[in-house]
């Protein structure tokens, strides 16, 4: 288990680089946490500290996002709108999961049942003072 803090929004691309050297060579990561903890933003952080080049914004109305960087494509899911897993076969989420990019997800509990085995669950948690502790 790795635990990253995050103090304030200068902390955010230390703890992304931190995040992104944890990854090794896992590839679907489910992003928990309440609206607002800051899952697109860290997201956005991991896209930068991986070499996207492309602007980073939440895939909430696309439900998917593709990024490219020298290390090959990566991906971004916002399942928040989703109605019902029909949806998200209807995109071809397997292909998505299968695919051996990087795949991060935001509202992974509303899919669950299609995530693959090995998908890391990772945690964030706000705290009173604006802090966040996102555990991998």
């Amino acid at each position: 288990m790795y635990q990253f803090i995050i103090q304030n929004t200068e902390g955010l691309k230390a703890a992304a680089q931190q995040f992104v050297e944890a990854m090794g060579d896992r590839r679907v990561f489910a992003f928990y946490g309440k609206m607002g903890a800051g899952k697109t933003t860290f997201i956005k952080a991991i896209c930068e500290a991986l070499g996207v080049e492309d602007t980073v914004t939440s895939p909430t109305f696309a439900i998917v996002n593709e990024y490219k960087a020298l290390r090959g494509s990566f991906y971004h899911f916002d399942f928040y709108r989703i109605k019902n897993l029909r949806e998200a076969y209807d995109i071809g989420t397997e292909e998505y999961f299968y695919s051996g990019c990087p795949c991060f997800i935001e509202w992974p509990e509303l899919i669950e049942e299609l995530l693959p085995e090995d998908t890391v669950k990772v945690c964030i948690e706000v705290h009173e003072d604006g802090s966040r502790t996102v555990t991998m």
